[in-house]
């Protein structure tokens, strides 16, 4: 058996939210809320075993939670412990028995699940998993092939998008024309001022070597050819396939290592 307070000790913990118990119809069913959109994403239930099409009418506690996709719905519902949404015929919701059935750090992945789906734009960047990105460099306005030599992080513009935690794989333009590093971004949203005629910064972001490349690995030629990409203009996500190419270029240590 799972016991409400345990879910309610993570989400506490986890995102600083408290339940609370807006239904005058059913005053001991705790809801679980975004605190700036008020969106719900979460509410325990106790309701009885043939409303789920068990056997019996003994009342079970569920937890109703929303999942980003139908069809992700439709799988996860197979399974010993899940269901649609009850009292919920539209959008991507289910319940979730808490008799133990389904282990409680499953019950948590779909929590933060459910937290994500609902969340406004601004809680989504500040709660999204760390992402790879890959950004341009200019050597014609900085020498970025050097910019490593004496420090292991660097100052750079803030992309927009990108945030603490995430790494970037640095693309640097001709002559050079291949990605040179592997950078973690460790600090974002530093205000900076800076305009000229090529460039107009308002933020910068400071990012830490992990890996340099060969710079006839991961060349435009390579990128384009074999990965799609034809051009590195502003910030981008990196193709599956590239990651693990450039992560296996990582494991096999056929790249520089980043402490010379």
């Amino acid at each position: 058996m799972i016991e409400r307070d345990e879910i309610f000790k993570y989400v506490k913990k986890k995102y600083d939210v408290v339940e609370d118990y807006p239904l005058p119809t059913a005053p001991t069913f705790p809801v679980m809320r975004h605190s700036d959109n008020r969106k719900w994403f979460a509410i325990i239930m106790d309701v009885p075993k043939d409303k789920l099409g068990l056997t019996g009418q003994q009342r079970v506690d569920i937890i109703n939670v929303k999942l980003s996709d139908p069809l992700l719905v439709d799988v996860v519902t197979q399974q010993d412990g899940y269901f649609k949404g009850y009292h919920f015929t539209r959008g991507s919701w289910i319940s979730i028995l808490l008799d133990g059935t389904v282990p409680f750090e499953d019950i948590c992945r779909w929590i933060d699940e459910s937290f994500l789906v609902t969340a406004s734009k601004q809680k989504k960047q500040a709660y999204r998993p760390p992402k790879e990105w890959i950004i341009p460099a200019n050597p014609k306005y900085y020498d970025i092939e050097h910019a490593f030599d004496d420090k292991s992080e660097i100052n750079w513009k803030q992309g927009m998008g990108i945030k603490a935690g995430d790494i970037v794989f640095m693309y640097v333009a001709y002559p050079v024309s291949a990605i040179l590093y592997q950078c973690k971004v460790t600090q974002t949203n530093i205000p900076y001022n800076y305009t000229d005629d090529h460039l107009t910064i308002r933020a910068i972001m400071k990012i830490e070597l992990l890996e340099r490349f060969k710079p006839d690995r991961f060349t435009f030629h390579v990128l384009k050819n074999e990965y799609g990409i034809y051009a590195v203009r502003g910030p981008r996500g990196v193709p599956y396939s590239l990651s693990e190419a450039l992560h296996g270029e990582v494991a096999k240590g056929d790249g520089t290592s980043a402490v010379l």
